[in-house]
């Protein structure tokens, strides 16, 4: 397939990669740093860790689940309009929660504002550096979604920092102003990617239904009841069992740092391995790390412990996250890869929106971790028996 000048290497090609970088840094920093919100807002509004938990998980279902109209957005009016929208999405929503007086309001302003400011980044920006490159799509797009590793990274201890300083409610004014700056800049930079010469118009559905593209589906589904439970729990887990307020929410910033060397190290390991093999591995990976939180909470408790699952759980995370677009495009290639992989977030976001609040009501029930991490184990081991069914033969399309 012949390809517009510019791509894979071209300084345009690679401001993509920074812009997206960017803007996944921020707003993937805010949503995922609201670990270090969940006590302070708990206490304030009355309600327990299970309901207040419910906030994250809208978040997550937003963000993955609206990840199916910004990426078709994305490839039928170009991404500054849509990641416009994140920004001012962004300020408004942590205004009102910053605001709140009762939950539902929260849940307003979080799950449905940052998350929609989370969709209108994500796919759509991860969509436009596949369009970018082509023998370096896997490099590119590991590059750029590792700003989500970085940003998960910093902003829970940033978050926690500011709490500590001025509040959780002024936190929040400070991560809306900072935040819709940076993305009304990036609105600015950004550009769509070149039309391919020879592209013609393929329909979505068809591929949907395919064997392998259901596999990816089930899969990720299920990865994702598991895979979000930390991000919410481990920070309060963490400080049950004797770390700081900060030292909790570092743990957060851990699985960040570690989701970066995942993002780039794997990504480059698929070159070698294929990157379906290297994309089943993270499965295995995360379903281990979660083998090593049973442990602490079976033995005497151990921060390092922690640190060890953390780091675990980030390099699969980040692996995950950053093969699964050039996953998409080596089986159905990059005509309407917006869409597919909005649709295809969709599965994080029904598996995020069950795993953190079903955890959170077995922790209140049981006045422990053990169901809720045993649980989700379980879970993520069917997740790796479902991935490693898909297939490596690309996958012909039909209309």
């Amino acid at each position: 397939m012949r390809v517009a000048a510019g791509v894979d290497g071209g300084p345009q090609a690679w401001r993509a990669v920074a812009v997206a970088f960017t803007a996944m840094f921020t707003t993937f920093g805010v949503a995922y740093g609201f670990g270090a919100f969940l006590v302070p807002m708990s206490q304030d509004l009355g309600t327990g860790r299970g309901a207040t938990a419910t906030v994250f998980s809208l978040t997550t279902l937003a963000l993955f689940g609206l990840g199916a109209l910004s990426g078709a957005a994305v490839d039928r009016v170009g991404p500054r309009r849509v990641v416009l929208l994140g920004a001012v999405s962004l300020g408004l929503g942590l205004v009102v929660v910053s605001r709140a007086t009762s939950l539902w309001q929260a849940l307003l302003g979080h799950g449905l504002g940052v998350g929609l400011a989370v969709a209108c980044c994500y796919v759509p920006l991860v969509a436009v550096v596949g369009g970018w490159f082509q023998a370096r799509r896997t490099l590119a797009v590991g590059v750029a979604v590792s700003g989500i590793g970085l940003g998960t990274l910093v902003g829970a201890p940033v978050a926690a920092a500011l709490i500590d300083a001025v509040g959780w409610r002024d936190a929040y004014l400070v991560l809306a102003a900072a935040g819709t700056s940076v993305l009304l800049l990036c609105a600015l930079l950004v550009r769509a990617a070149p039309v391919h010469l020879d592209a013609v118009h393929v329909p979505l559905l068809p591929r949907l239904r395919t064997p392998v593209y259901l596999k990816l589906y089930g899969a990720g589904l299920l990865l994702s009841v598991g895979l979000f439970v930390p991000f919410v729990h481990l920070p309060s887990y963490a400080v049950d069992r004797g770390a700081s307020t900060v030292a909790g929410a570092a743990l957060v910033g851990v699985i960040g740092a570690a989701s970066v060397v995942g993002r780039l190290a794997l990504g480059a390991a698929a070159g070698r391995l294929g990157v379906l093999r290297t994309y089943q591995g993270c499965f295995a990976l995360i379903a281990g790390s979660f083998a090593v939180w049973l442990a602490d909470l079976r033995g005497d408790g151990s921060y390092a412990v922690l640190v060890v699952f953390a780091v675990l759980l980030g390099v699969g995370y980040g692996g995950f996250v950053a093969l699964g677009p050039p996953l998409v495009a080596e089986v159905f290639g990059v005509q309407g890869l917006g869409g597919l992989l909005g649709v295809l977030y969709t599965s994080a976001a029904f598996g995020s929106a069950v795993g953190p609040p079903l955890a959170g009501a077995l922790i209140t029930a049981s006045d422990g971790y053990g169901s809720s991490v045993t649980g989700a184990l379980a879970v993520l081991g069917l997740a790796l028996a479902v991935v490693l069914r898909v297939g490596t033969r690309r996958t012909p399309v039909v209309s």
